[in-house]
């Protein structure tokens, strides 16, 4: 099997993985205790938290804190439901459901235009009772880069706090400069059940999750050493591989462009990672292609909405018809890839819809 589906979720690193079993001892061991008590293996299980902490910090913009979550979801709910200010919240339309069904759950979305290319522009109007603007970094479904930092400027300009789902270019990219910023451990060869927001100084959050006050008072329940060290381990892996990562990458797509010569690219090649391949070709049946490569791992869109029988937001967003949005297929690649995989998974995708005629 080739896996291409690197949007929903990454392998897990071997070193994070590794990380991980020291804190999973069962009986004979010492790993398994529980971080909030104060004898010695709480002691050490804390240490190793506080040491993840560090190097998932270490990705991120200076000045802030990172607060641990159980996902990246639930840190944008943290961040939506606890900031203050009560006016509205200004979303892109490309957002993932996570920021833009919760800013329709609290009753206070704006939605932000989104042009052809994927790109939200920072010059639109704002409302004028705006507290929260959302514009993530790099898009789930079609890969493109916004511009965080006009955003940011625009948000502070606007008396506003700037969230950015960082969740799909945390350890791939720099991470933009935010007031808030979500992250997700499995996106970056981490575990998944864990997730991270990390808070500027200075921004005072409620908790949407009460009880101990566990994790510095935000978010309550006990802490996993185990997920939490693997998402410090993955962490400090993508600092240390960002750039040869980051240069494998532009080798699959500059290979899968080739291979995929005469489809049609969805959003800009250029204001892109270049780990996302969305693209389309017209008359395209993706359910049967996807029945017909059983052993190619790849999306009909969002993870996320996968199975739902609508059209994705984010392609109807960039002024796609639903015929368009249904003939489109995204191709997921990074740090596991081999380039032989990705060719044999082309030759098999492109073969089956030849095959449609």
């Amino acid at each position: 099997m080739t896996y291409l589906d690197y949007q929903a979720t990454t392998p897990l690193a071997p070193e994070a993985r590794e990380e991980m079993l020291r804190w999973m001892d069962g009986p004979e061991g010492t790993g398994f205790g529980n971080p909030h008590s104060p004898h010695r293996m709480g002691r050490q299980a804390a240490a190793a938290i506080e040491a993840a902490r560090d190097h998932v910090a270490a990705l991120c913009p200076p000045g802030g804190q990172v607060i641990f979550t159980g996902s990246a979801t639930e840190a944008i709910n943290l961040a939506m439901r606890g900031a203050p200010g009560k006016g509205r919240i200004a979303v892109s339309a490309i957002e993932h459901a996570a920021v833009h069904d919760t800013a329709e759950a609290l009753g206070r979305a704006q939605v932000l235009n989104v042009a052809a290319d994927g790109q939200c522009n920072p010059s639109q109007d704002l409302p004028d009772d705006v507290s929260l603007v959302c514009v993530m970094q790099v898009n789930n479904e079609i890969g493109t880069v916004q511009p965080t930092a006009a955003w940011h400027r625009r948000a502070e300009e606007s008396g506003a706090l700037y969230l950015c789902d960082a969740v799909q270019a945390f350890g791939k990219q720099p991470v933009a400069a935010a007031d808030m910023i979500a992250i997700s451990a499995h996106k970056l060869h981490g575990p998944k059940g864990v997730g991270a927001l990390w808070v500027r100084e200075g921004i005072s959050l409620e908790p949407i999750i009460t009880g101990g006050g566990q994790e510095q008072g935000l978010r309550s329940g006990t802490l996993s050493p185990a997920l939490i060290a693997g998402f410090g381990a993955a962490a400090r892996l993508a600092a240390e591989r960002m750039d040869e990562d980051a240069a494998h990458v532009e080798a699959l797509w500059n290979r899968a462009l080739e291979l995929f010569d005469g489809w049609t690219v969805n959003g800009s090649s250029s204001a892109r990672w270049h780990g996302n391949l969305n693209i389309r070709r017209d008359g395209l049946d993706v359910a049967r292609l996807m029945s017909e490569c059983r052993n190619v791992m790849f999306s009909a869109g969002s993870a996320c909405a996968s199975g739902s029988g609508r059209p994705s937001h984010v392609l109807r967003a960039i002024g796609l018809s639903d015929a368009e949005a249904k003939s489109s297929i995204r191709l997921g690649f990074g740090r596991y890839t081999a380039i032989d995989d990705l060719e044999a998974a082309a030759r098999a995708i492109i073969s089956a819809a030849d095959s449609q005629g």
